[in-house]
């Protein structure tokens, strides 16, 4: 009713042609009688670091050590196994499969993970395919994050958890990884050091508490939580019956002299944890956007309702192809010529290069244990950017200095961190050595020539 009389209050007189004046006041009036305004739930999170400066990033000439992509190529089997699916005898492969996950790929998963966790894994019951890690961080929020249920979030943070929290109408509450207080002049560091104050953690927690969120390895520090770390916040969750959301998509690149805990393994996790995994991080293949979520029946049924109410399923093919992929690595897991550890010995090689060359031009890098991220102090550098317009953290500043006058990209690590802390990290910035040899070179021809 409301349409048609603004239609007919808007209907010009017969045999009247508006000039263009008119149509603009027209066009004008109409849009202000429509209020298109956003959703509550989004309110202020239209921001995002990836789109800035990926942006920037993208310019000719630019190195771009920031986007945590390889530019490397994927092992050539599951390529392969994707091209089959996709264009083979099978042509049903190319249609709906089941929605929560394709039955060669979670039956694989529960083969897979249920030798990691010791344990029995119902492939249809515990387990969910999503769209990438994305998919599964969003499904355990919006499926188990109520209004006003405080959601625990330890930074640095991969910054999608704190918008997901506040759409969910959580609300989030940081801790934050601390760095040793001292450290001797030209010393490296290691994120293994970085800890959380058991203490104020412990105040975290509270009747109001739904969950925390954990991330090992760490994006962008790259450290994993040790057993007695991961022992300490399954205590307090069983202590105030909190949910655990356990993103693990680095979980294969580990690095020499370092072990990943699943904290799902521990006493009386299982039930309260949902771990979530990559096949864009395990395989390399990150445009392929394949994920999942593992855990007990009664929490993982929530996570497939929203499936089935928002994306309904994930391509079919490239499950195939990753089903393909875990059935052979799961078959050589403990050799030498599996992916999983052939690709943690490659990046390992290409960590160590990396911590080498910011060293060499003045910076300070914290030795990440997993993961393909470093980070490093830019503090003596001490490039004055006070000039530089906008009221920004120091590190975003010198990210699009260093990408305008250096052209090297990296991410600034206050883009994982909340409004609240920014000023203890703004002097880190991130870089991404999934990279091959010949963009290292590149990076290595700006950083030695660094002036």
């Amino acid at each position: 009713m409301y349409r048609t009389c603004l239609l007919k209050c808007l209907k010009p007189a017969r045999n009247h042609l508006p000039s263009s004046s008119a149509c603009s006041t027209f066009s004008t009036s109409t849009m202000s009688l429509f209020k298109h305004k956003n959703a509550k739930r989004i309110e202020g999170l239209d921001k995002n670091v990836w789109v800035e400066f990926t942006k920037l990033a993208a310019e000719p000439g630019v190195v771009n050590l920031g986007q945590g992509f390889p530019d490397l190529p994927p092992p050539s089997y599951v390529r392969e196994a994707l091209a089959t699916a996709a264009a083979g005898d099978n042509f049903m492969l190319n249609q709906y499969t089941r929605g929560f996950g394709h039955p060669p790929l979670v039956k694989a998963l529960a083969d897979l993970y249920g030798h990691v966790c010791g344990r029995s894994i119902d492939p249809y019951k515990d387990i969910v395919v999503t769209v990438g890690g994305y998919g599964s961080l969003s499904h355990s929020i919006l499926g188990l994050v109520d209004e006003g249920d405080e959601v625990i979030i330890i930074q640095p943070f991969f910054d999608c958890y704190e918008p997901m929290v506040k759409m969910a109408g959580g609300v989030p509450v940081f801790i934050s990884l601390k760095p040793p207080q001292e450290r001797a002049v030209g010393d490296v560091g290691d994120s293994g050091d970085w800890v959380l104050d058991r203490d104020e953690l412990a105040s975290k927690f509270n009747c109001r508490t739904k969950a925390i969120i954990i991330n090992t390895p760490n994006n962008p520090l790259g450290k994993i939580f040790k057993k007695e770390e991961l022992q300490v916040m399954a205590d307090l969750c069983i202590q105030h019956d909190v949910l655990c959301i356990s993103d693990e998509v680095y979980e294969w690149l580990v690095f020499s002299g370092h072990k990943h805990v699943k904290i799902a393994t521990l006493p009386g996790m299982w039930e309260r944890t949902i771990t979530i995994g990559s096949a864009g991080k395990a395989f390399s293949v990150t445009g392929w956007k394949l994920g999942w979520s593992v855990g007990p029946e009664h929490l993982i049924k929530h996570l497939q309702t929203v499936q089935q109410n928002t994306v309904y399923t994930c391509c079919t093919a490239i499950q195939e192809a990753v089903a393909q992929g875990i059935r052979k690595e799961r078959s050589r897991l403990k050799e030498q010529d599996c992916y999983f550890t052939l690709l943690a010995h490659e990046l390992e090689a290409k960590r160590d290069r990396m911590a080498q060359l910011l060293l060499a031009a003045g910076m300070k890098p914290v030795i990440p244990e997993g993961g393909y991220f470093m980070i490093a102090d830019i503090s003596a550098k001490d490039v004055d950017l006070s000039k530089m317009e906008g009221d920004e953290p120091y590190d975003n500043k010198f990210v699009k200095w260093m990408i305008k006058n250096k052209q090297l990209a990296a991410i600034p690590v206050t883009s994982f961190i909340s409004d609240q802390a920014k000023s203890l990290y703004e002097k880190y910035v991130r870089f991404c050595f999934i990279k091959q040899d010949s963009t290292l070179d590149s990076a290595e021809a700006i950083l030695k020539n660094w002036k």
